[in-house]
């Protein structure tokens, strides 16, 4: 199967991360995490808005929220804050604050977050000081409308890839300090998660060492999608076996996060990041079109 890779126009992001399609504004929505950026891939105009977020430091995530058009659930820092944006303006607002974790451990910040198919949100958190790669100060949690947020796994190092499969009833999570992806049992009708086991290692793929998973989709089929932080790969995966269906090559490292979009679900966007002075293109947002495969659009959250 021969699959192609291409840049998406003028999509540059320091640290690209929390690609989210959009089916009603046929939009791609992702961060420039370190910099509280929030961008728009317009489909059909081919063209990126940036917006930078008034007064915040981090944009770890943007999920659109239920029937309100010009809001956004974003992380910044250590709180779920709703930012006004209407797509275009080069500037954003916070408007208010949803809820806050972790307000005591002020050297965390949140990190990858996605709404389940409910729309409920999952996501967690991280150290942001020190080497990153060896602290497990962190914690995922979910979250609904009217509650409070819930921790499911606590000593997690750095919160990532997400993904859900309704048909498996399998919730599929990444912590990058385990080098490997787990599945837990999902109730879709309650969101509760349990049993988590270790469906893929990526401690032994490659000789030089250990690579480090980061964000995740899952298609029609199944399988997840893997990216590698410091591979330059996005790994698709069965999961019920471990076994390694393709190797999608990235032009650059850093892989970030993943997620399929375009008017037919069946293009995959790769986001990725340019620290500590990688080489052009690295920070560009991809397209990944020929794979033969569809995924889920994102879902709004619901507040």
């Amino acid at each position: 199967m021969s699959y192609k890779v291409e840049a998406v126009p003028d999509s540059y992001a320091a640290l690209g991360e929390g690609p989210h399609w959009d089916v009603d504004r046929q939009s791609l929505y992702y961060v420039d995490l370190e910099s509280a950026g929030i961008n728009r891939y317009d489909f059909k105009q081919n063209k990126v808005y940036r917006a930078k977020i008034e007064g915040e430091i981090f944009a770890s995530f943007i999920l659109p929220v239920e029937n309100k058009p010009q809001e956004f659930a974003v992380g910044c820092g250590l709180r779920t804050v709703i930012v006004q944006w209407d797509g275009v303006s080069a500037v954003a607002k916070v408007t208010r604050t949803l809820f806050e974790v972790q307000p005591d451990l002020k050297e965390n910040r949140l990190n990858d977050a996605k709404t389940d198919p409910n729309g409920r949100f999952y996501g967690g958190t991280m150290a942001d000081s020190g080497d990153i790669f060896t602290q497990w100060k962190g914690e995922l949690y979910s979250w609904q409308a009217g509650g409070q947020p819930n921790a499911i796994r606590s000593k997690v190092g750095i919160s990532n890839g997400l993904a859900w499969d309704v048909k498996a009833k399998k919730f599929y999570f990444i912590d990058t300090n385990n080098h490997e992806v787990l599945a837990y049992d999902y109730n879709q009708s309650t969101g509760a998660v349990s049993n988590p086991k270790v469906i893929f290692d990526l401690r032994k793929i490659r000789p030089e060492g250990p690579l480090f998973p980061d964000g995740m989709t899952v298609d029609t089929d199944g399988n997840i999608y893997v990216a590698t932080f410091n591979g330059g790969t996005v790994f698709k995966v069965n999961p019920s076996t471990g076994k390694i269906l393709l190797e999608i090559k990235i032009p650059t490292t850093q892989i970030t996060s993943v997620a399929f979009g375009g008017p037919n679900l069946d293009i995959l966007y790769v986001t990725t990041a340019n620290k500590f002075d990688q080489p052009k293109p690295a920070g560009t947002t991809f397209q990944v079109t020929g794979l033969n495969a569809k995924g889920y659009a994102g879902v709004n959250l619901k507040i």
